[in-house]
């Protein structure tokens, strides 16, 4: 398969360098200064499961060629359209689009832009950053990626793009919809309880706060039911003895995010999913939203 991963950063970079690193024909799709980087020192990724370093195929947005089997994206929800625009020329009649983006409202844009049929769904489950000398730093051991037909199907592009991933826990899924909706409720559970405490979910246990977290999870896990995809049972099990763990040092990225000032993908993470369950009770989801969006007032205030 001839694959362009759009963007290099902690995601992108860290599928896109295990699958160049496993001889897939991969291509990075990147700004001019990343180009660069990428050019003199090479895909770097600093990892417990092995480092790489290694040279890239890069290309430029206006110098795209012709369709690619396969387009991996994993930017943050409020740079899908200009990522959109970047990799749109490279979308052909036979292309798969696997987006990695978090919640679910990105299938929607891209299925509008391209069509259902281009759109896979997918997930990934990693702890990674991009560093400021642009090497990739993988946080843990954890890495893990599924993917697949919308509709369930087990197709020979679907079971293509899962054994190019599989060196890096990638595998091709038949309910990838419920794996995304999981993983949706655990991530805005966790983004909710680590903004609004400004803390890990072992502080917030110490603090007596386990009910907040387990009443945060039952909330997006409601409305996930209500659309059908309710958590299965042994994922809401753990979750739970997750978000009730002493002295469990993990917090969301949206926190890392506000900590250092930057933009957070609150509507799409938070907000969409309230949107989505407007009967349900989403008392503690609706009060972490305003927090989230008032962060989002102040900082465009502030930088003017």
């Amino acid at each position: 398969m001839q694959i362009l991963v759009v963007g290099a950063g902690a995601i992108g970079g860290y599928f896109g360098g295990r699958m160049a690193e496993a001889g897939e024909d991969v291509t990075f799709l990147v700004r001019p200064r990343r180009a660069a980087q990428l050019s003199a020192d090479g895909l770097v990724v600093r990892s417990p499961r092995g480092d790489i370093t290694r040279p890239v195929q890069t290309v430029a947005a206006g110098a795209l060629g012709g369709p690619y089997d396969a387009v991996v994206l994993s930017c943050k929800a409020y740079d899908l359209d200009d990522a959109i625009a970047s990799f749109a020329p490279a979308v052909g009649p036979g292309t798969a689009i696997l987006p990695l983006l978090n919640g679910m409202r990105h299938l929607d844009v891209l299925a509008a832009r391209f069509g259902d049929e281009a759109v896979l769904g997918g997930q990934c489950q990693i702890a990674a950053t991009l560093e400021p000398d642009g090497a990739v730093r993988h946080l843990s051991d954890m890495q893990a990626l599924s993917l697949g037909e919308r509709d369930g199907r087990m197709t020979p592009r679907s079971e293509a793009l899962g054994a190019a991933l599989a060196g890096c826990g990638g595998r091709a899924s038949g309910t990838i919809m419920q794996d995304m909706w999981e993983k949706w409720v655990f991530l805005a559970s966790l983004a909710c309880l680590s903004s609004l405490m400004r803390a890990a979910v072992g502080d917030v246990v110490a603090a007596g706060g386990t009910e907040i977290a387990q009443g945060l999870f039952d909330e997006a896990a409601g409305i996930a039911a209500g659309q059908g995809h309710a958590p299965r049972p042994a994922f809401a099990e753990r979750m739970r003895g997750m978000l009730g763990q002493a002295g469990l040092n993990v917090t969301a990225s949206m926190l890392r995010d506000i900590e250092r000032g930057g933009r957070i993908e609150a509507d799409h993470i938070v907000g969409d999913l309230i949107a989505r369950g407007a009967a349900a009770d989403a008392r503690l989801l609706r009060i972490a939203f305003v927090h989230l969006k008032a962060y989002e007032t102040r900082r465009a205030r502030e930088q003017g």
